[in-house]
């Protein structure tokens, strides 16, 4: 289905993850987010370098689940179990209907990520996921994820960056609205989203997203894709 939740002069209130967006996340996602689809190709490669045998694969903030397939459908290893979760009842109720048919040995489970096991794990992915938990408890999440983690697994964060030099902080937020405006969003529609979202999700600089990783005990940390103010951080342990 299309996006045209914002497109109405309705009352605003903050950007939540209902039944609403759940029906039309992924045009949502591609036509807001630069470069998503080759976020979730490259998450796709990194399951045949660094997924093990006997291990699990964890999609946390699955959404309708594009990166839970991208886990299993690139999947060479044996005996491994893909577990996708998310909170809004919503998009765990899309998720399911996405991985039906499609992905074997997978899991779709209603839960809070920060209160979630992380155990014999080889991949671990927060796609779009960790810019909507609360900044002061972004580290306790990695810590436990790189806890819960093998030696030589690893975890992939994709988010919206910021910019601390402002002059490039500005560039990077015209061409993201050109990007959207070529995508057919309205100024309006463009307008009310910033709106609903701006207090909701909270984004990171790609210095404080490696210091974190690094602060983790991760051996290595790199920014590996990047696209306008998206970027994807690939961390090993």
């Amino acid at each position: 289905m299309r996006d045209q939740i914002f497109s109405q002069d309705n009352d605003l209130v903050d950007f939540t993850f209902d039944a609403n967006v759940a029906n039309v996340f992924d045009d949502m996602v591609r036509r807001s987010v630069p470069g998503y689809q080759s976020m979730i190709e490259m998450i796709g490669l990194c399951v045949k370098t660094y997924g093990q045998d006997h291990t699990n694969y964890y999609d946390l903030g699955t959404s309708t689940g594009a990166t839970a397939v991208a886990l299993g459908v690139n999947n060479t290893h044996q005996n491994t179990q893909i577990i996708a979760v998310d909170n809004s009842p919503s998009m765990v109720d899309k998720c399911e209907k996405t991985l039906n048919n499609k992905v074997d040995h997978a899991q779709v489970i209603c839960a809070d990520i920060e209160t979630l096991e992380i155990k014999n794990a080889s991949l671990v992915v927060l796609n779009l996921t960790l810019q909507f938990i609360a900044p002061d408890n972004r580290q306790a999440l990695i810590d436990k994820i790189y806890q819960g983690l093998n030696k030589g697994g690893a975890l992939i964060i994709s988010e919206k960056i910021h910019f601390n030099d402002p002059q490039k902080q500005q560039q990077m937020t015209e061409l993201h609205l050109d990007f959207k405006r070529a995508n057919g969003y309205s100024e309006l529609e463009i307008a009310a989203k910033r709106q609903s979202i701006e207090n909701v999700l909270i984004t990171d600089s790609q210095e404080t997203h490696l210091e974190r990783l690094q602060l983790a005990g991760f051996s290595t940390q790199a920014c590996h894709f990047q696209c306008l103010n998206f970027a994807c951080f690939l961390a090993v342990k």
